[in-house]
């Protein structure tokens, strides 16, 4: 969360750290990505219990859902892999995106700059806690200052050759707001009460758990 935070005020100094440091993705899923998205869920997920969400009714009328332990584990669970599998997907299109432009990535530069890139957003999540918060304002702060931090830390950490930076950045940009504007679109459906499928499956799983 830290270092979110000083990518976010001072992103050259800190990707020039998180170079130097040259963490394997494995160690970044689990030492720095995993613990802010459980964070996130925690916070997000005691906000569902505490306050609710608000339901769209019939003709305007809107009630508050608040949500049990079990409703509430088995959400924001789903939620955390789904975010883990946008980490995945984000720096596989980057290395795709990368080589249309004749450039060679490793893994582990793709992976460092999603994860790293994506962090601002996963930070403002722990906003979602907050009673009343529209998840599209979290989510709009959290994507640009991510495009912020993607677009000082392309050069850095994925050194491609000045002229075929900025057409990087736009695609792996694009991509970025793409995935994450869905998944947000997503889960704002559900908790409004508008997607039933899901709302069935999460209950489901819920009502098998010992709790």
């Amino acid at each position: 969360m830290i270092k979110a935070l000083f990518l976010i005020f001072k992103p050259l100094a800190a990707w020039e750290q998180i170079l130097q440091a040259r963490r394997s993705p494995g160690y970044l899923l689990v030492r720095y990505l995993s613990p802010m998205l459980l964070l996130a869920a925690v916070a997000e997920g005691f906000g569902l219990m505490e306050w609710g969400r608000q339901l769209s009714g019939i003709q305007g009328f809107h009630r508050i859902h608040r949500f049990a332990l079990g409703e509430a584990v088995v959400y924001e669970t789903v939620r955390l892999l789904v975010m883990l599998l946008i980490v995945v997907t984000c720096a596989v299109l980057m290395k795709v995106f990368g080589e249309t432009f004749r450039e060679r990535h490793t893994y582990q530069q793709v992976f460092t700059l999603a994860i790293f890139g994506l962090s601002p957003l996963f930070l403002l999540r722990l906003a979602d806690a907050i009673s009343g918060m529209n998840p599209w304002v979290s989510w709009s702060i959290g994507i640009v200052l991510s495009l912020e931090v993607v677009y000082q830390g392309i050069p850095t950490v994925m050194e491609p050759d000045p002229p075929n930076a900025i057409g990087l950045f736009f695609m792996s940009g694009l991509a970025l707001v793409a995935i994450t504007g869905l998944e947000r679109f997503i889960s704002y459906w559900y908790l409004t009460g508008h997607s039933r499928p899901i709302e069935n499956f999460i209950s489901g799983l819920a009502a098998r758990l010992p709790f």
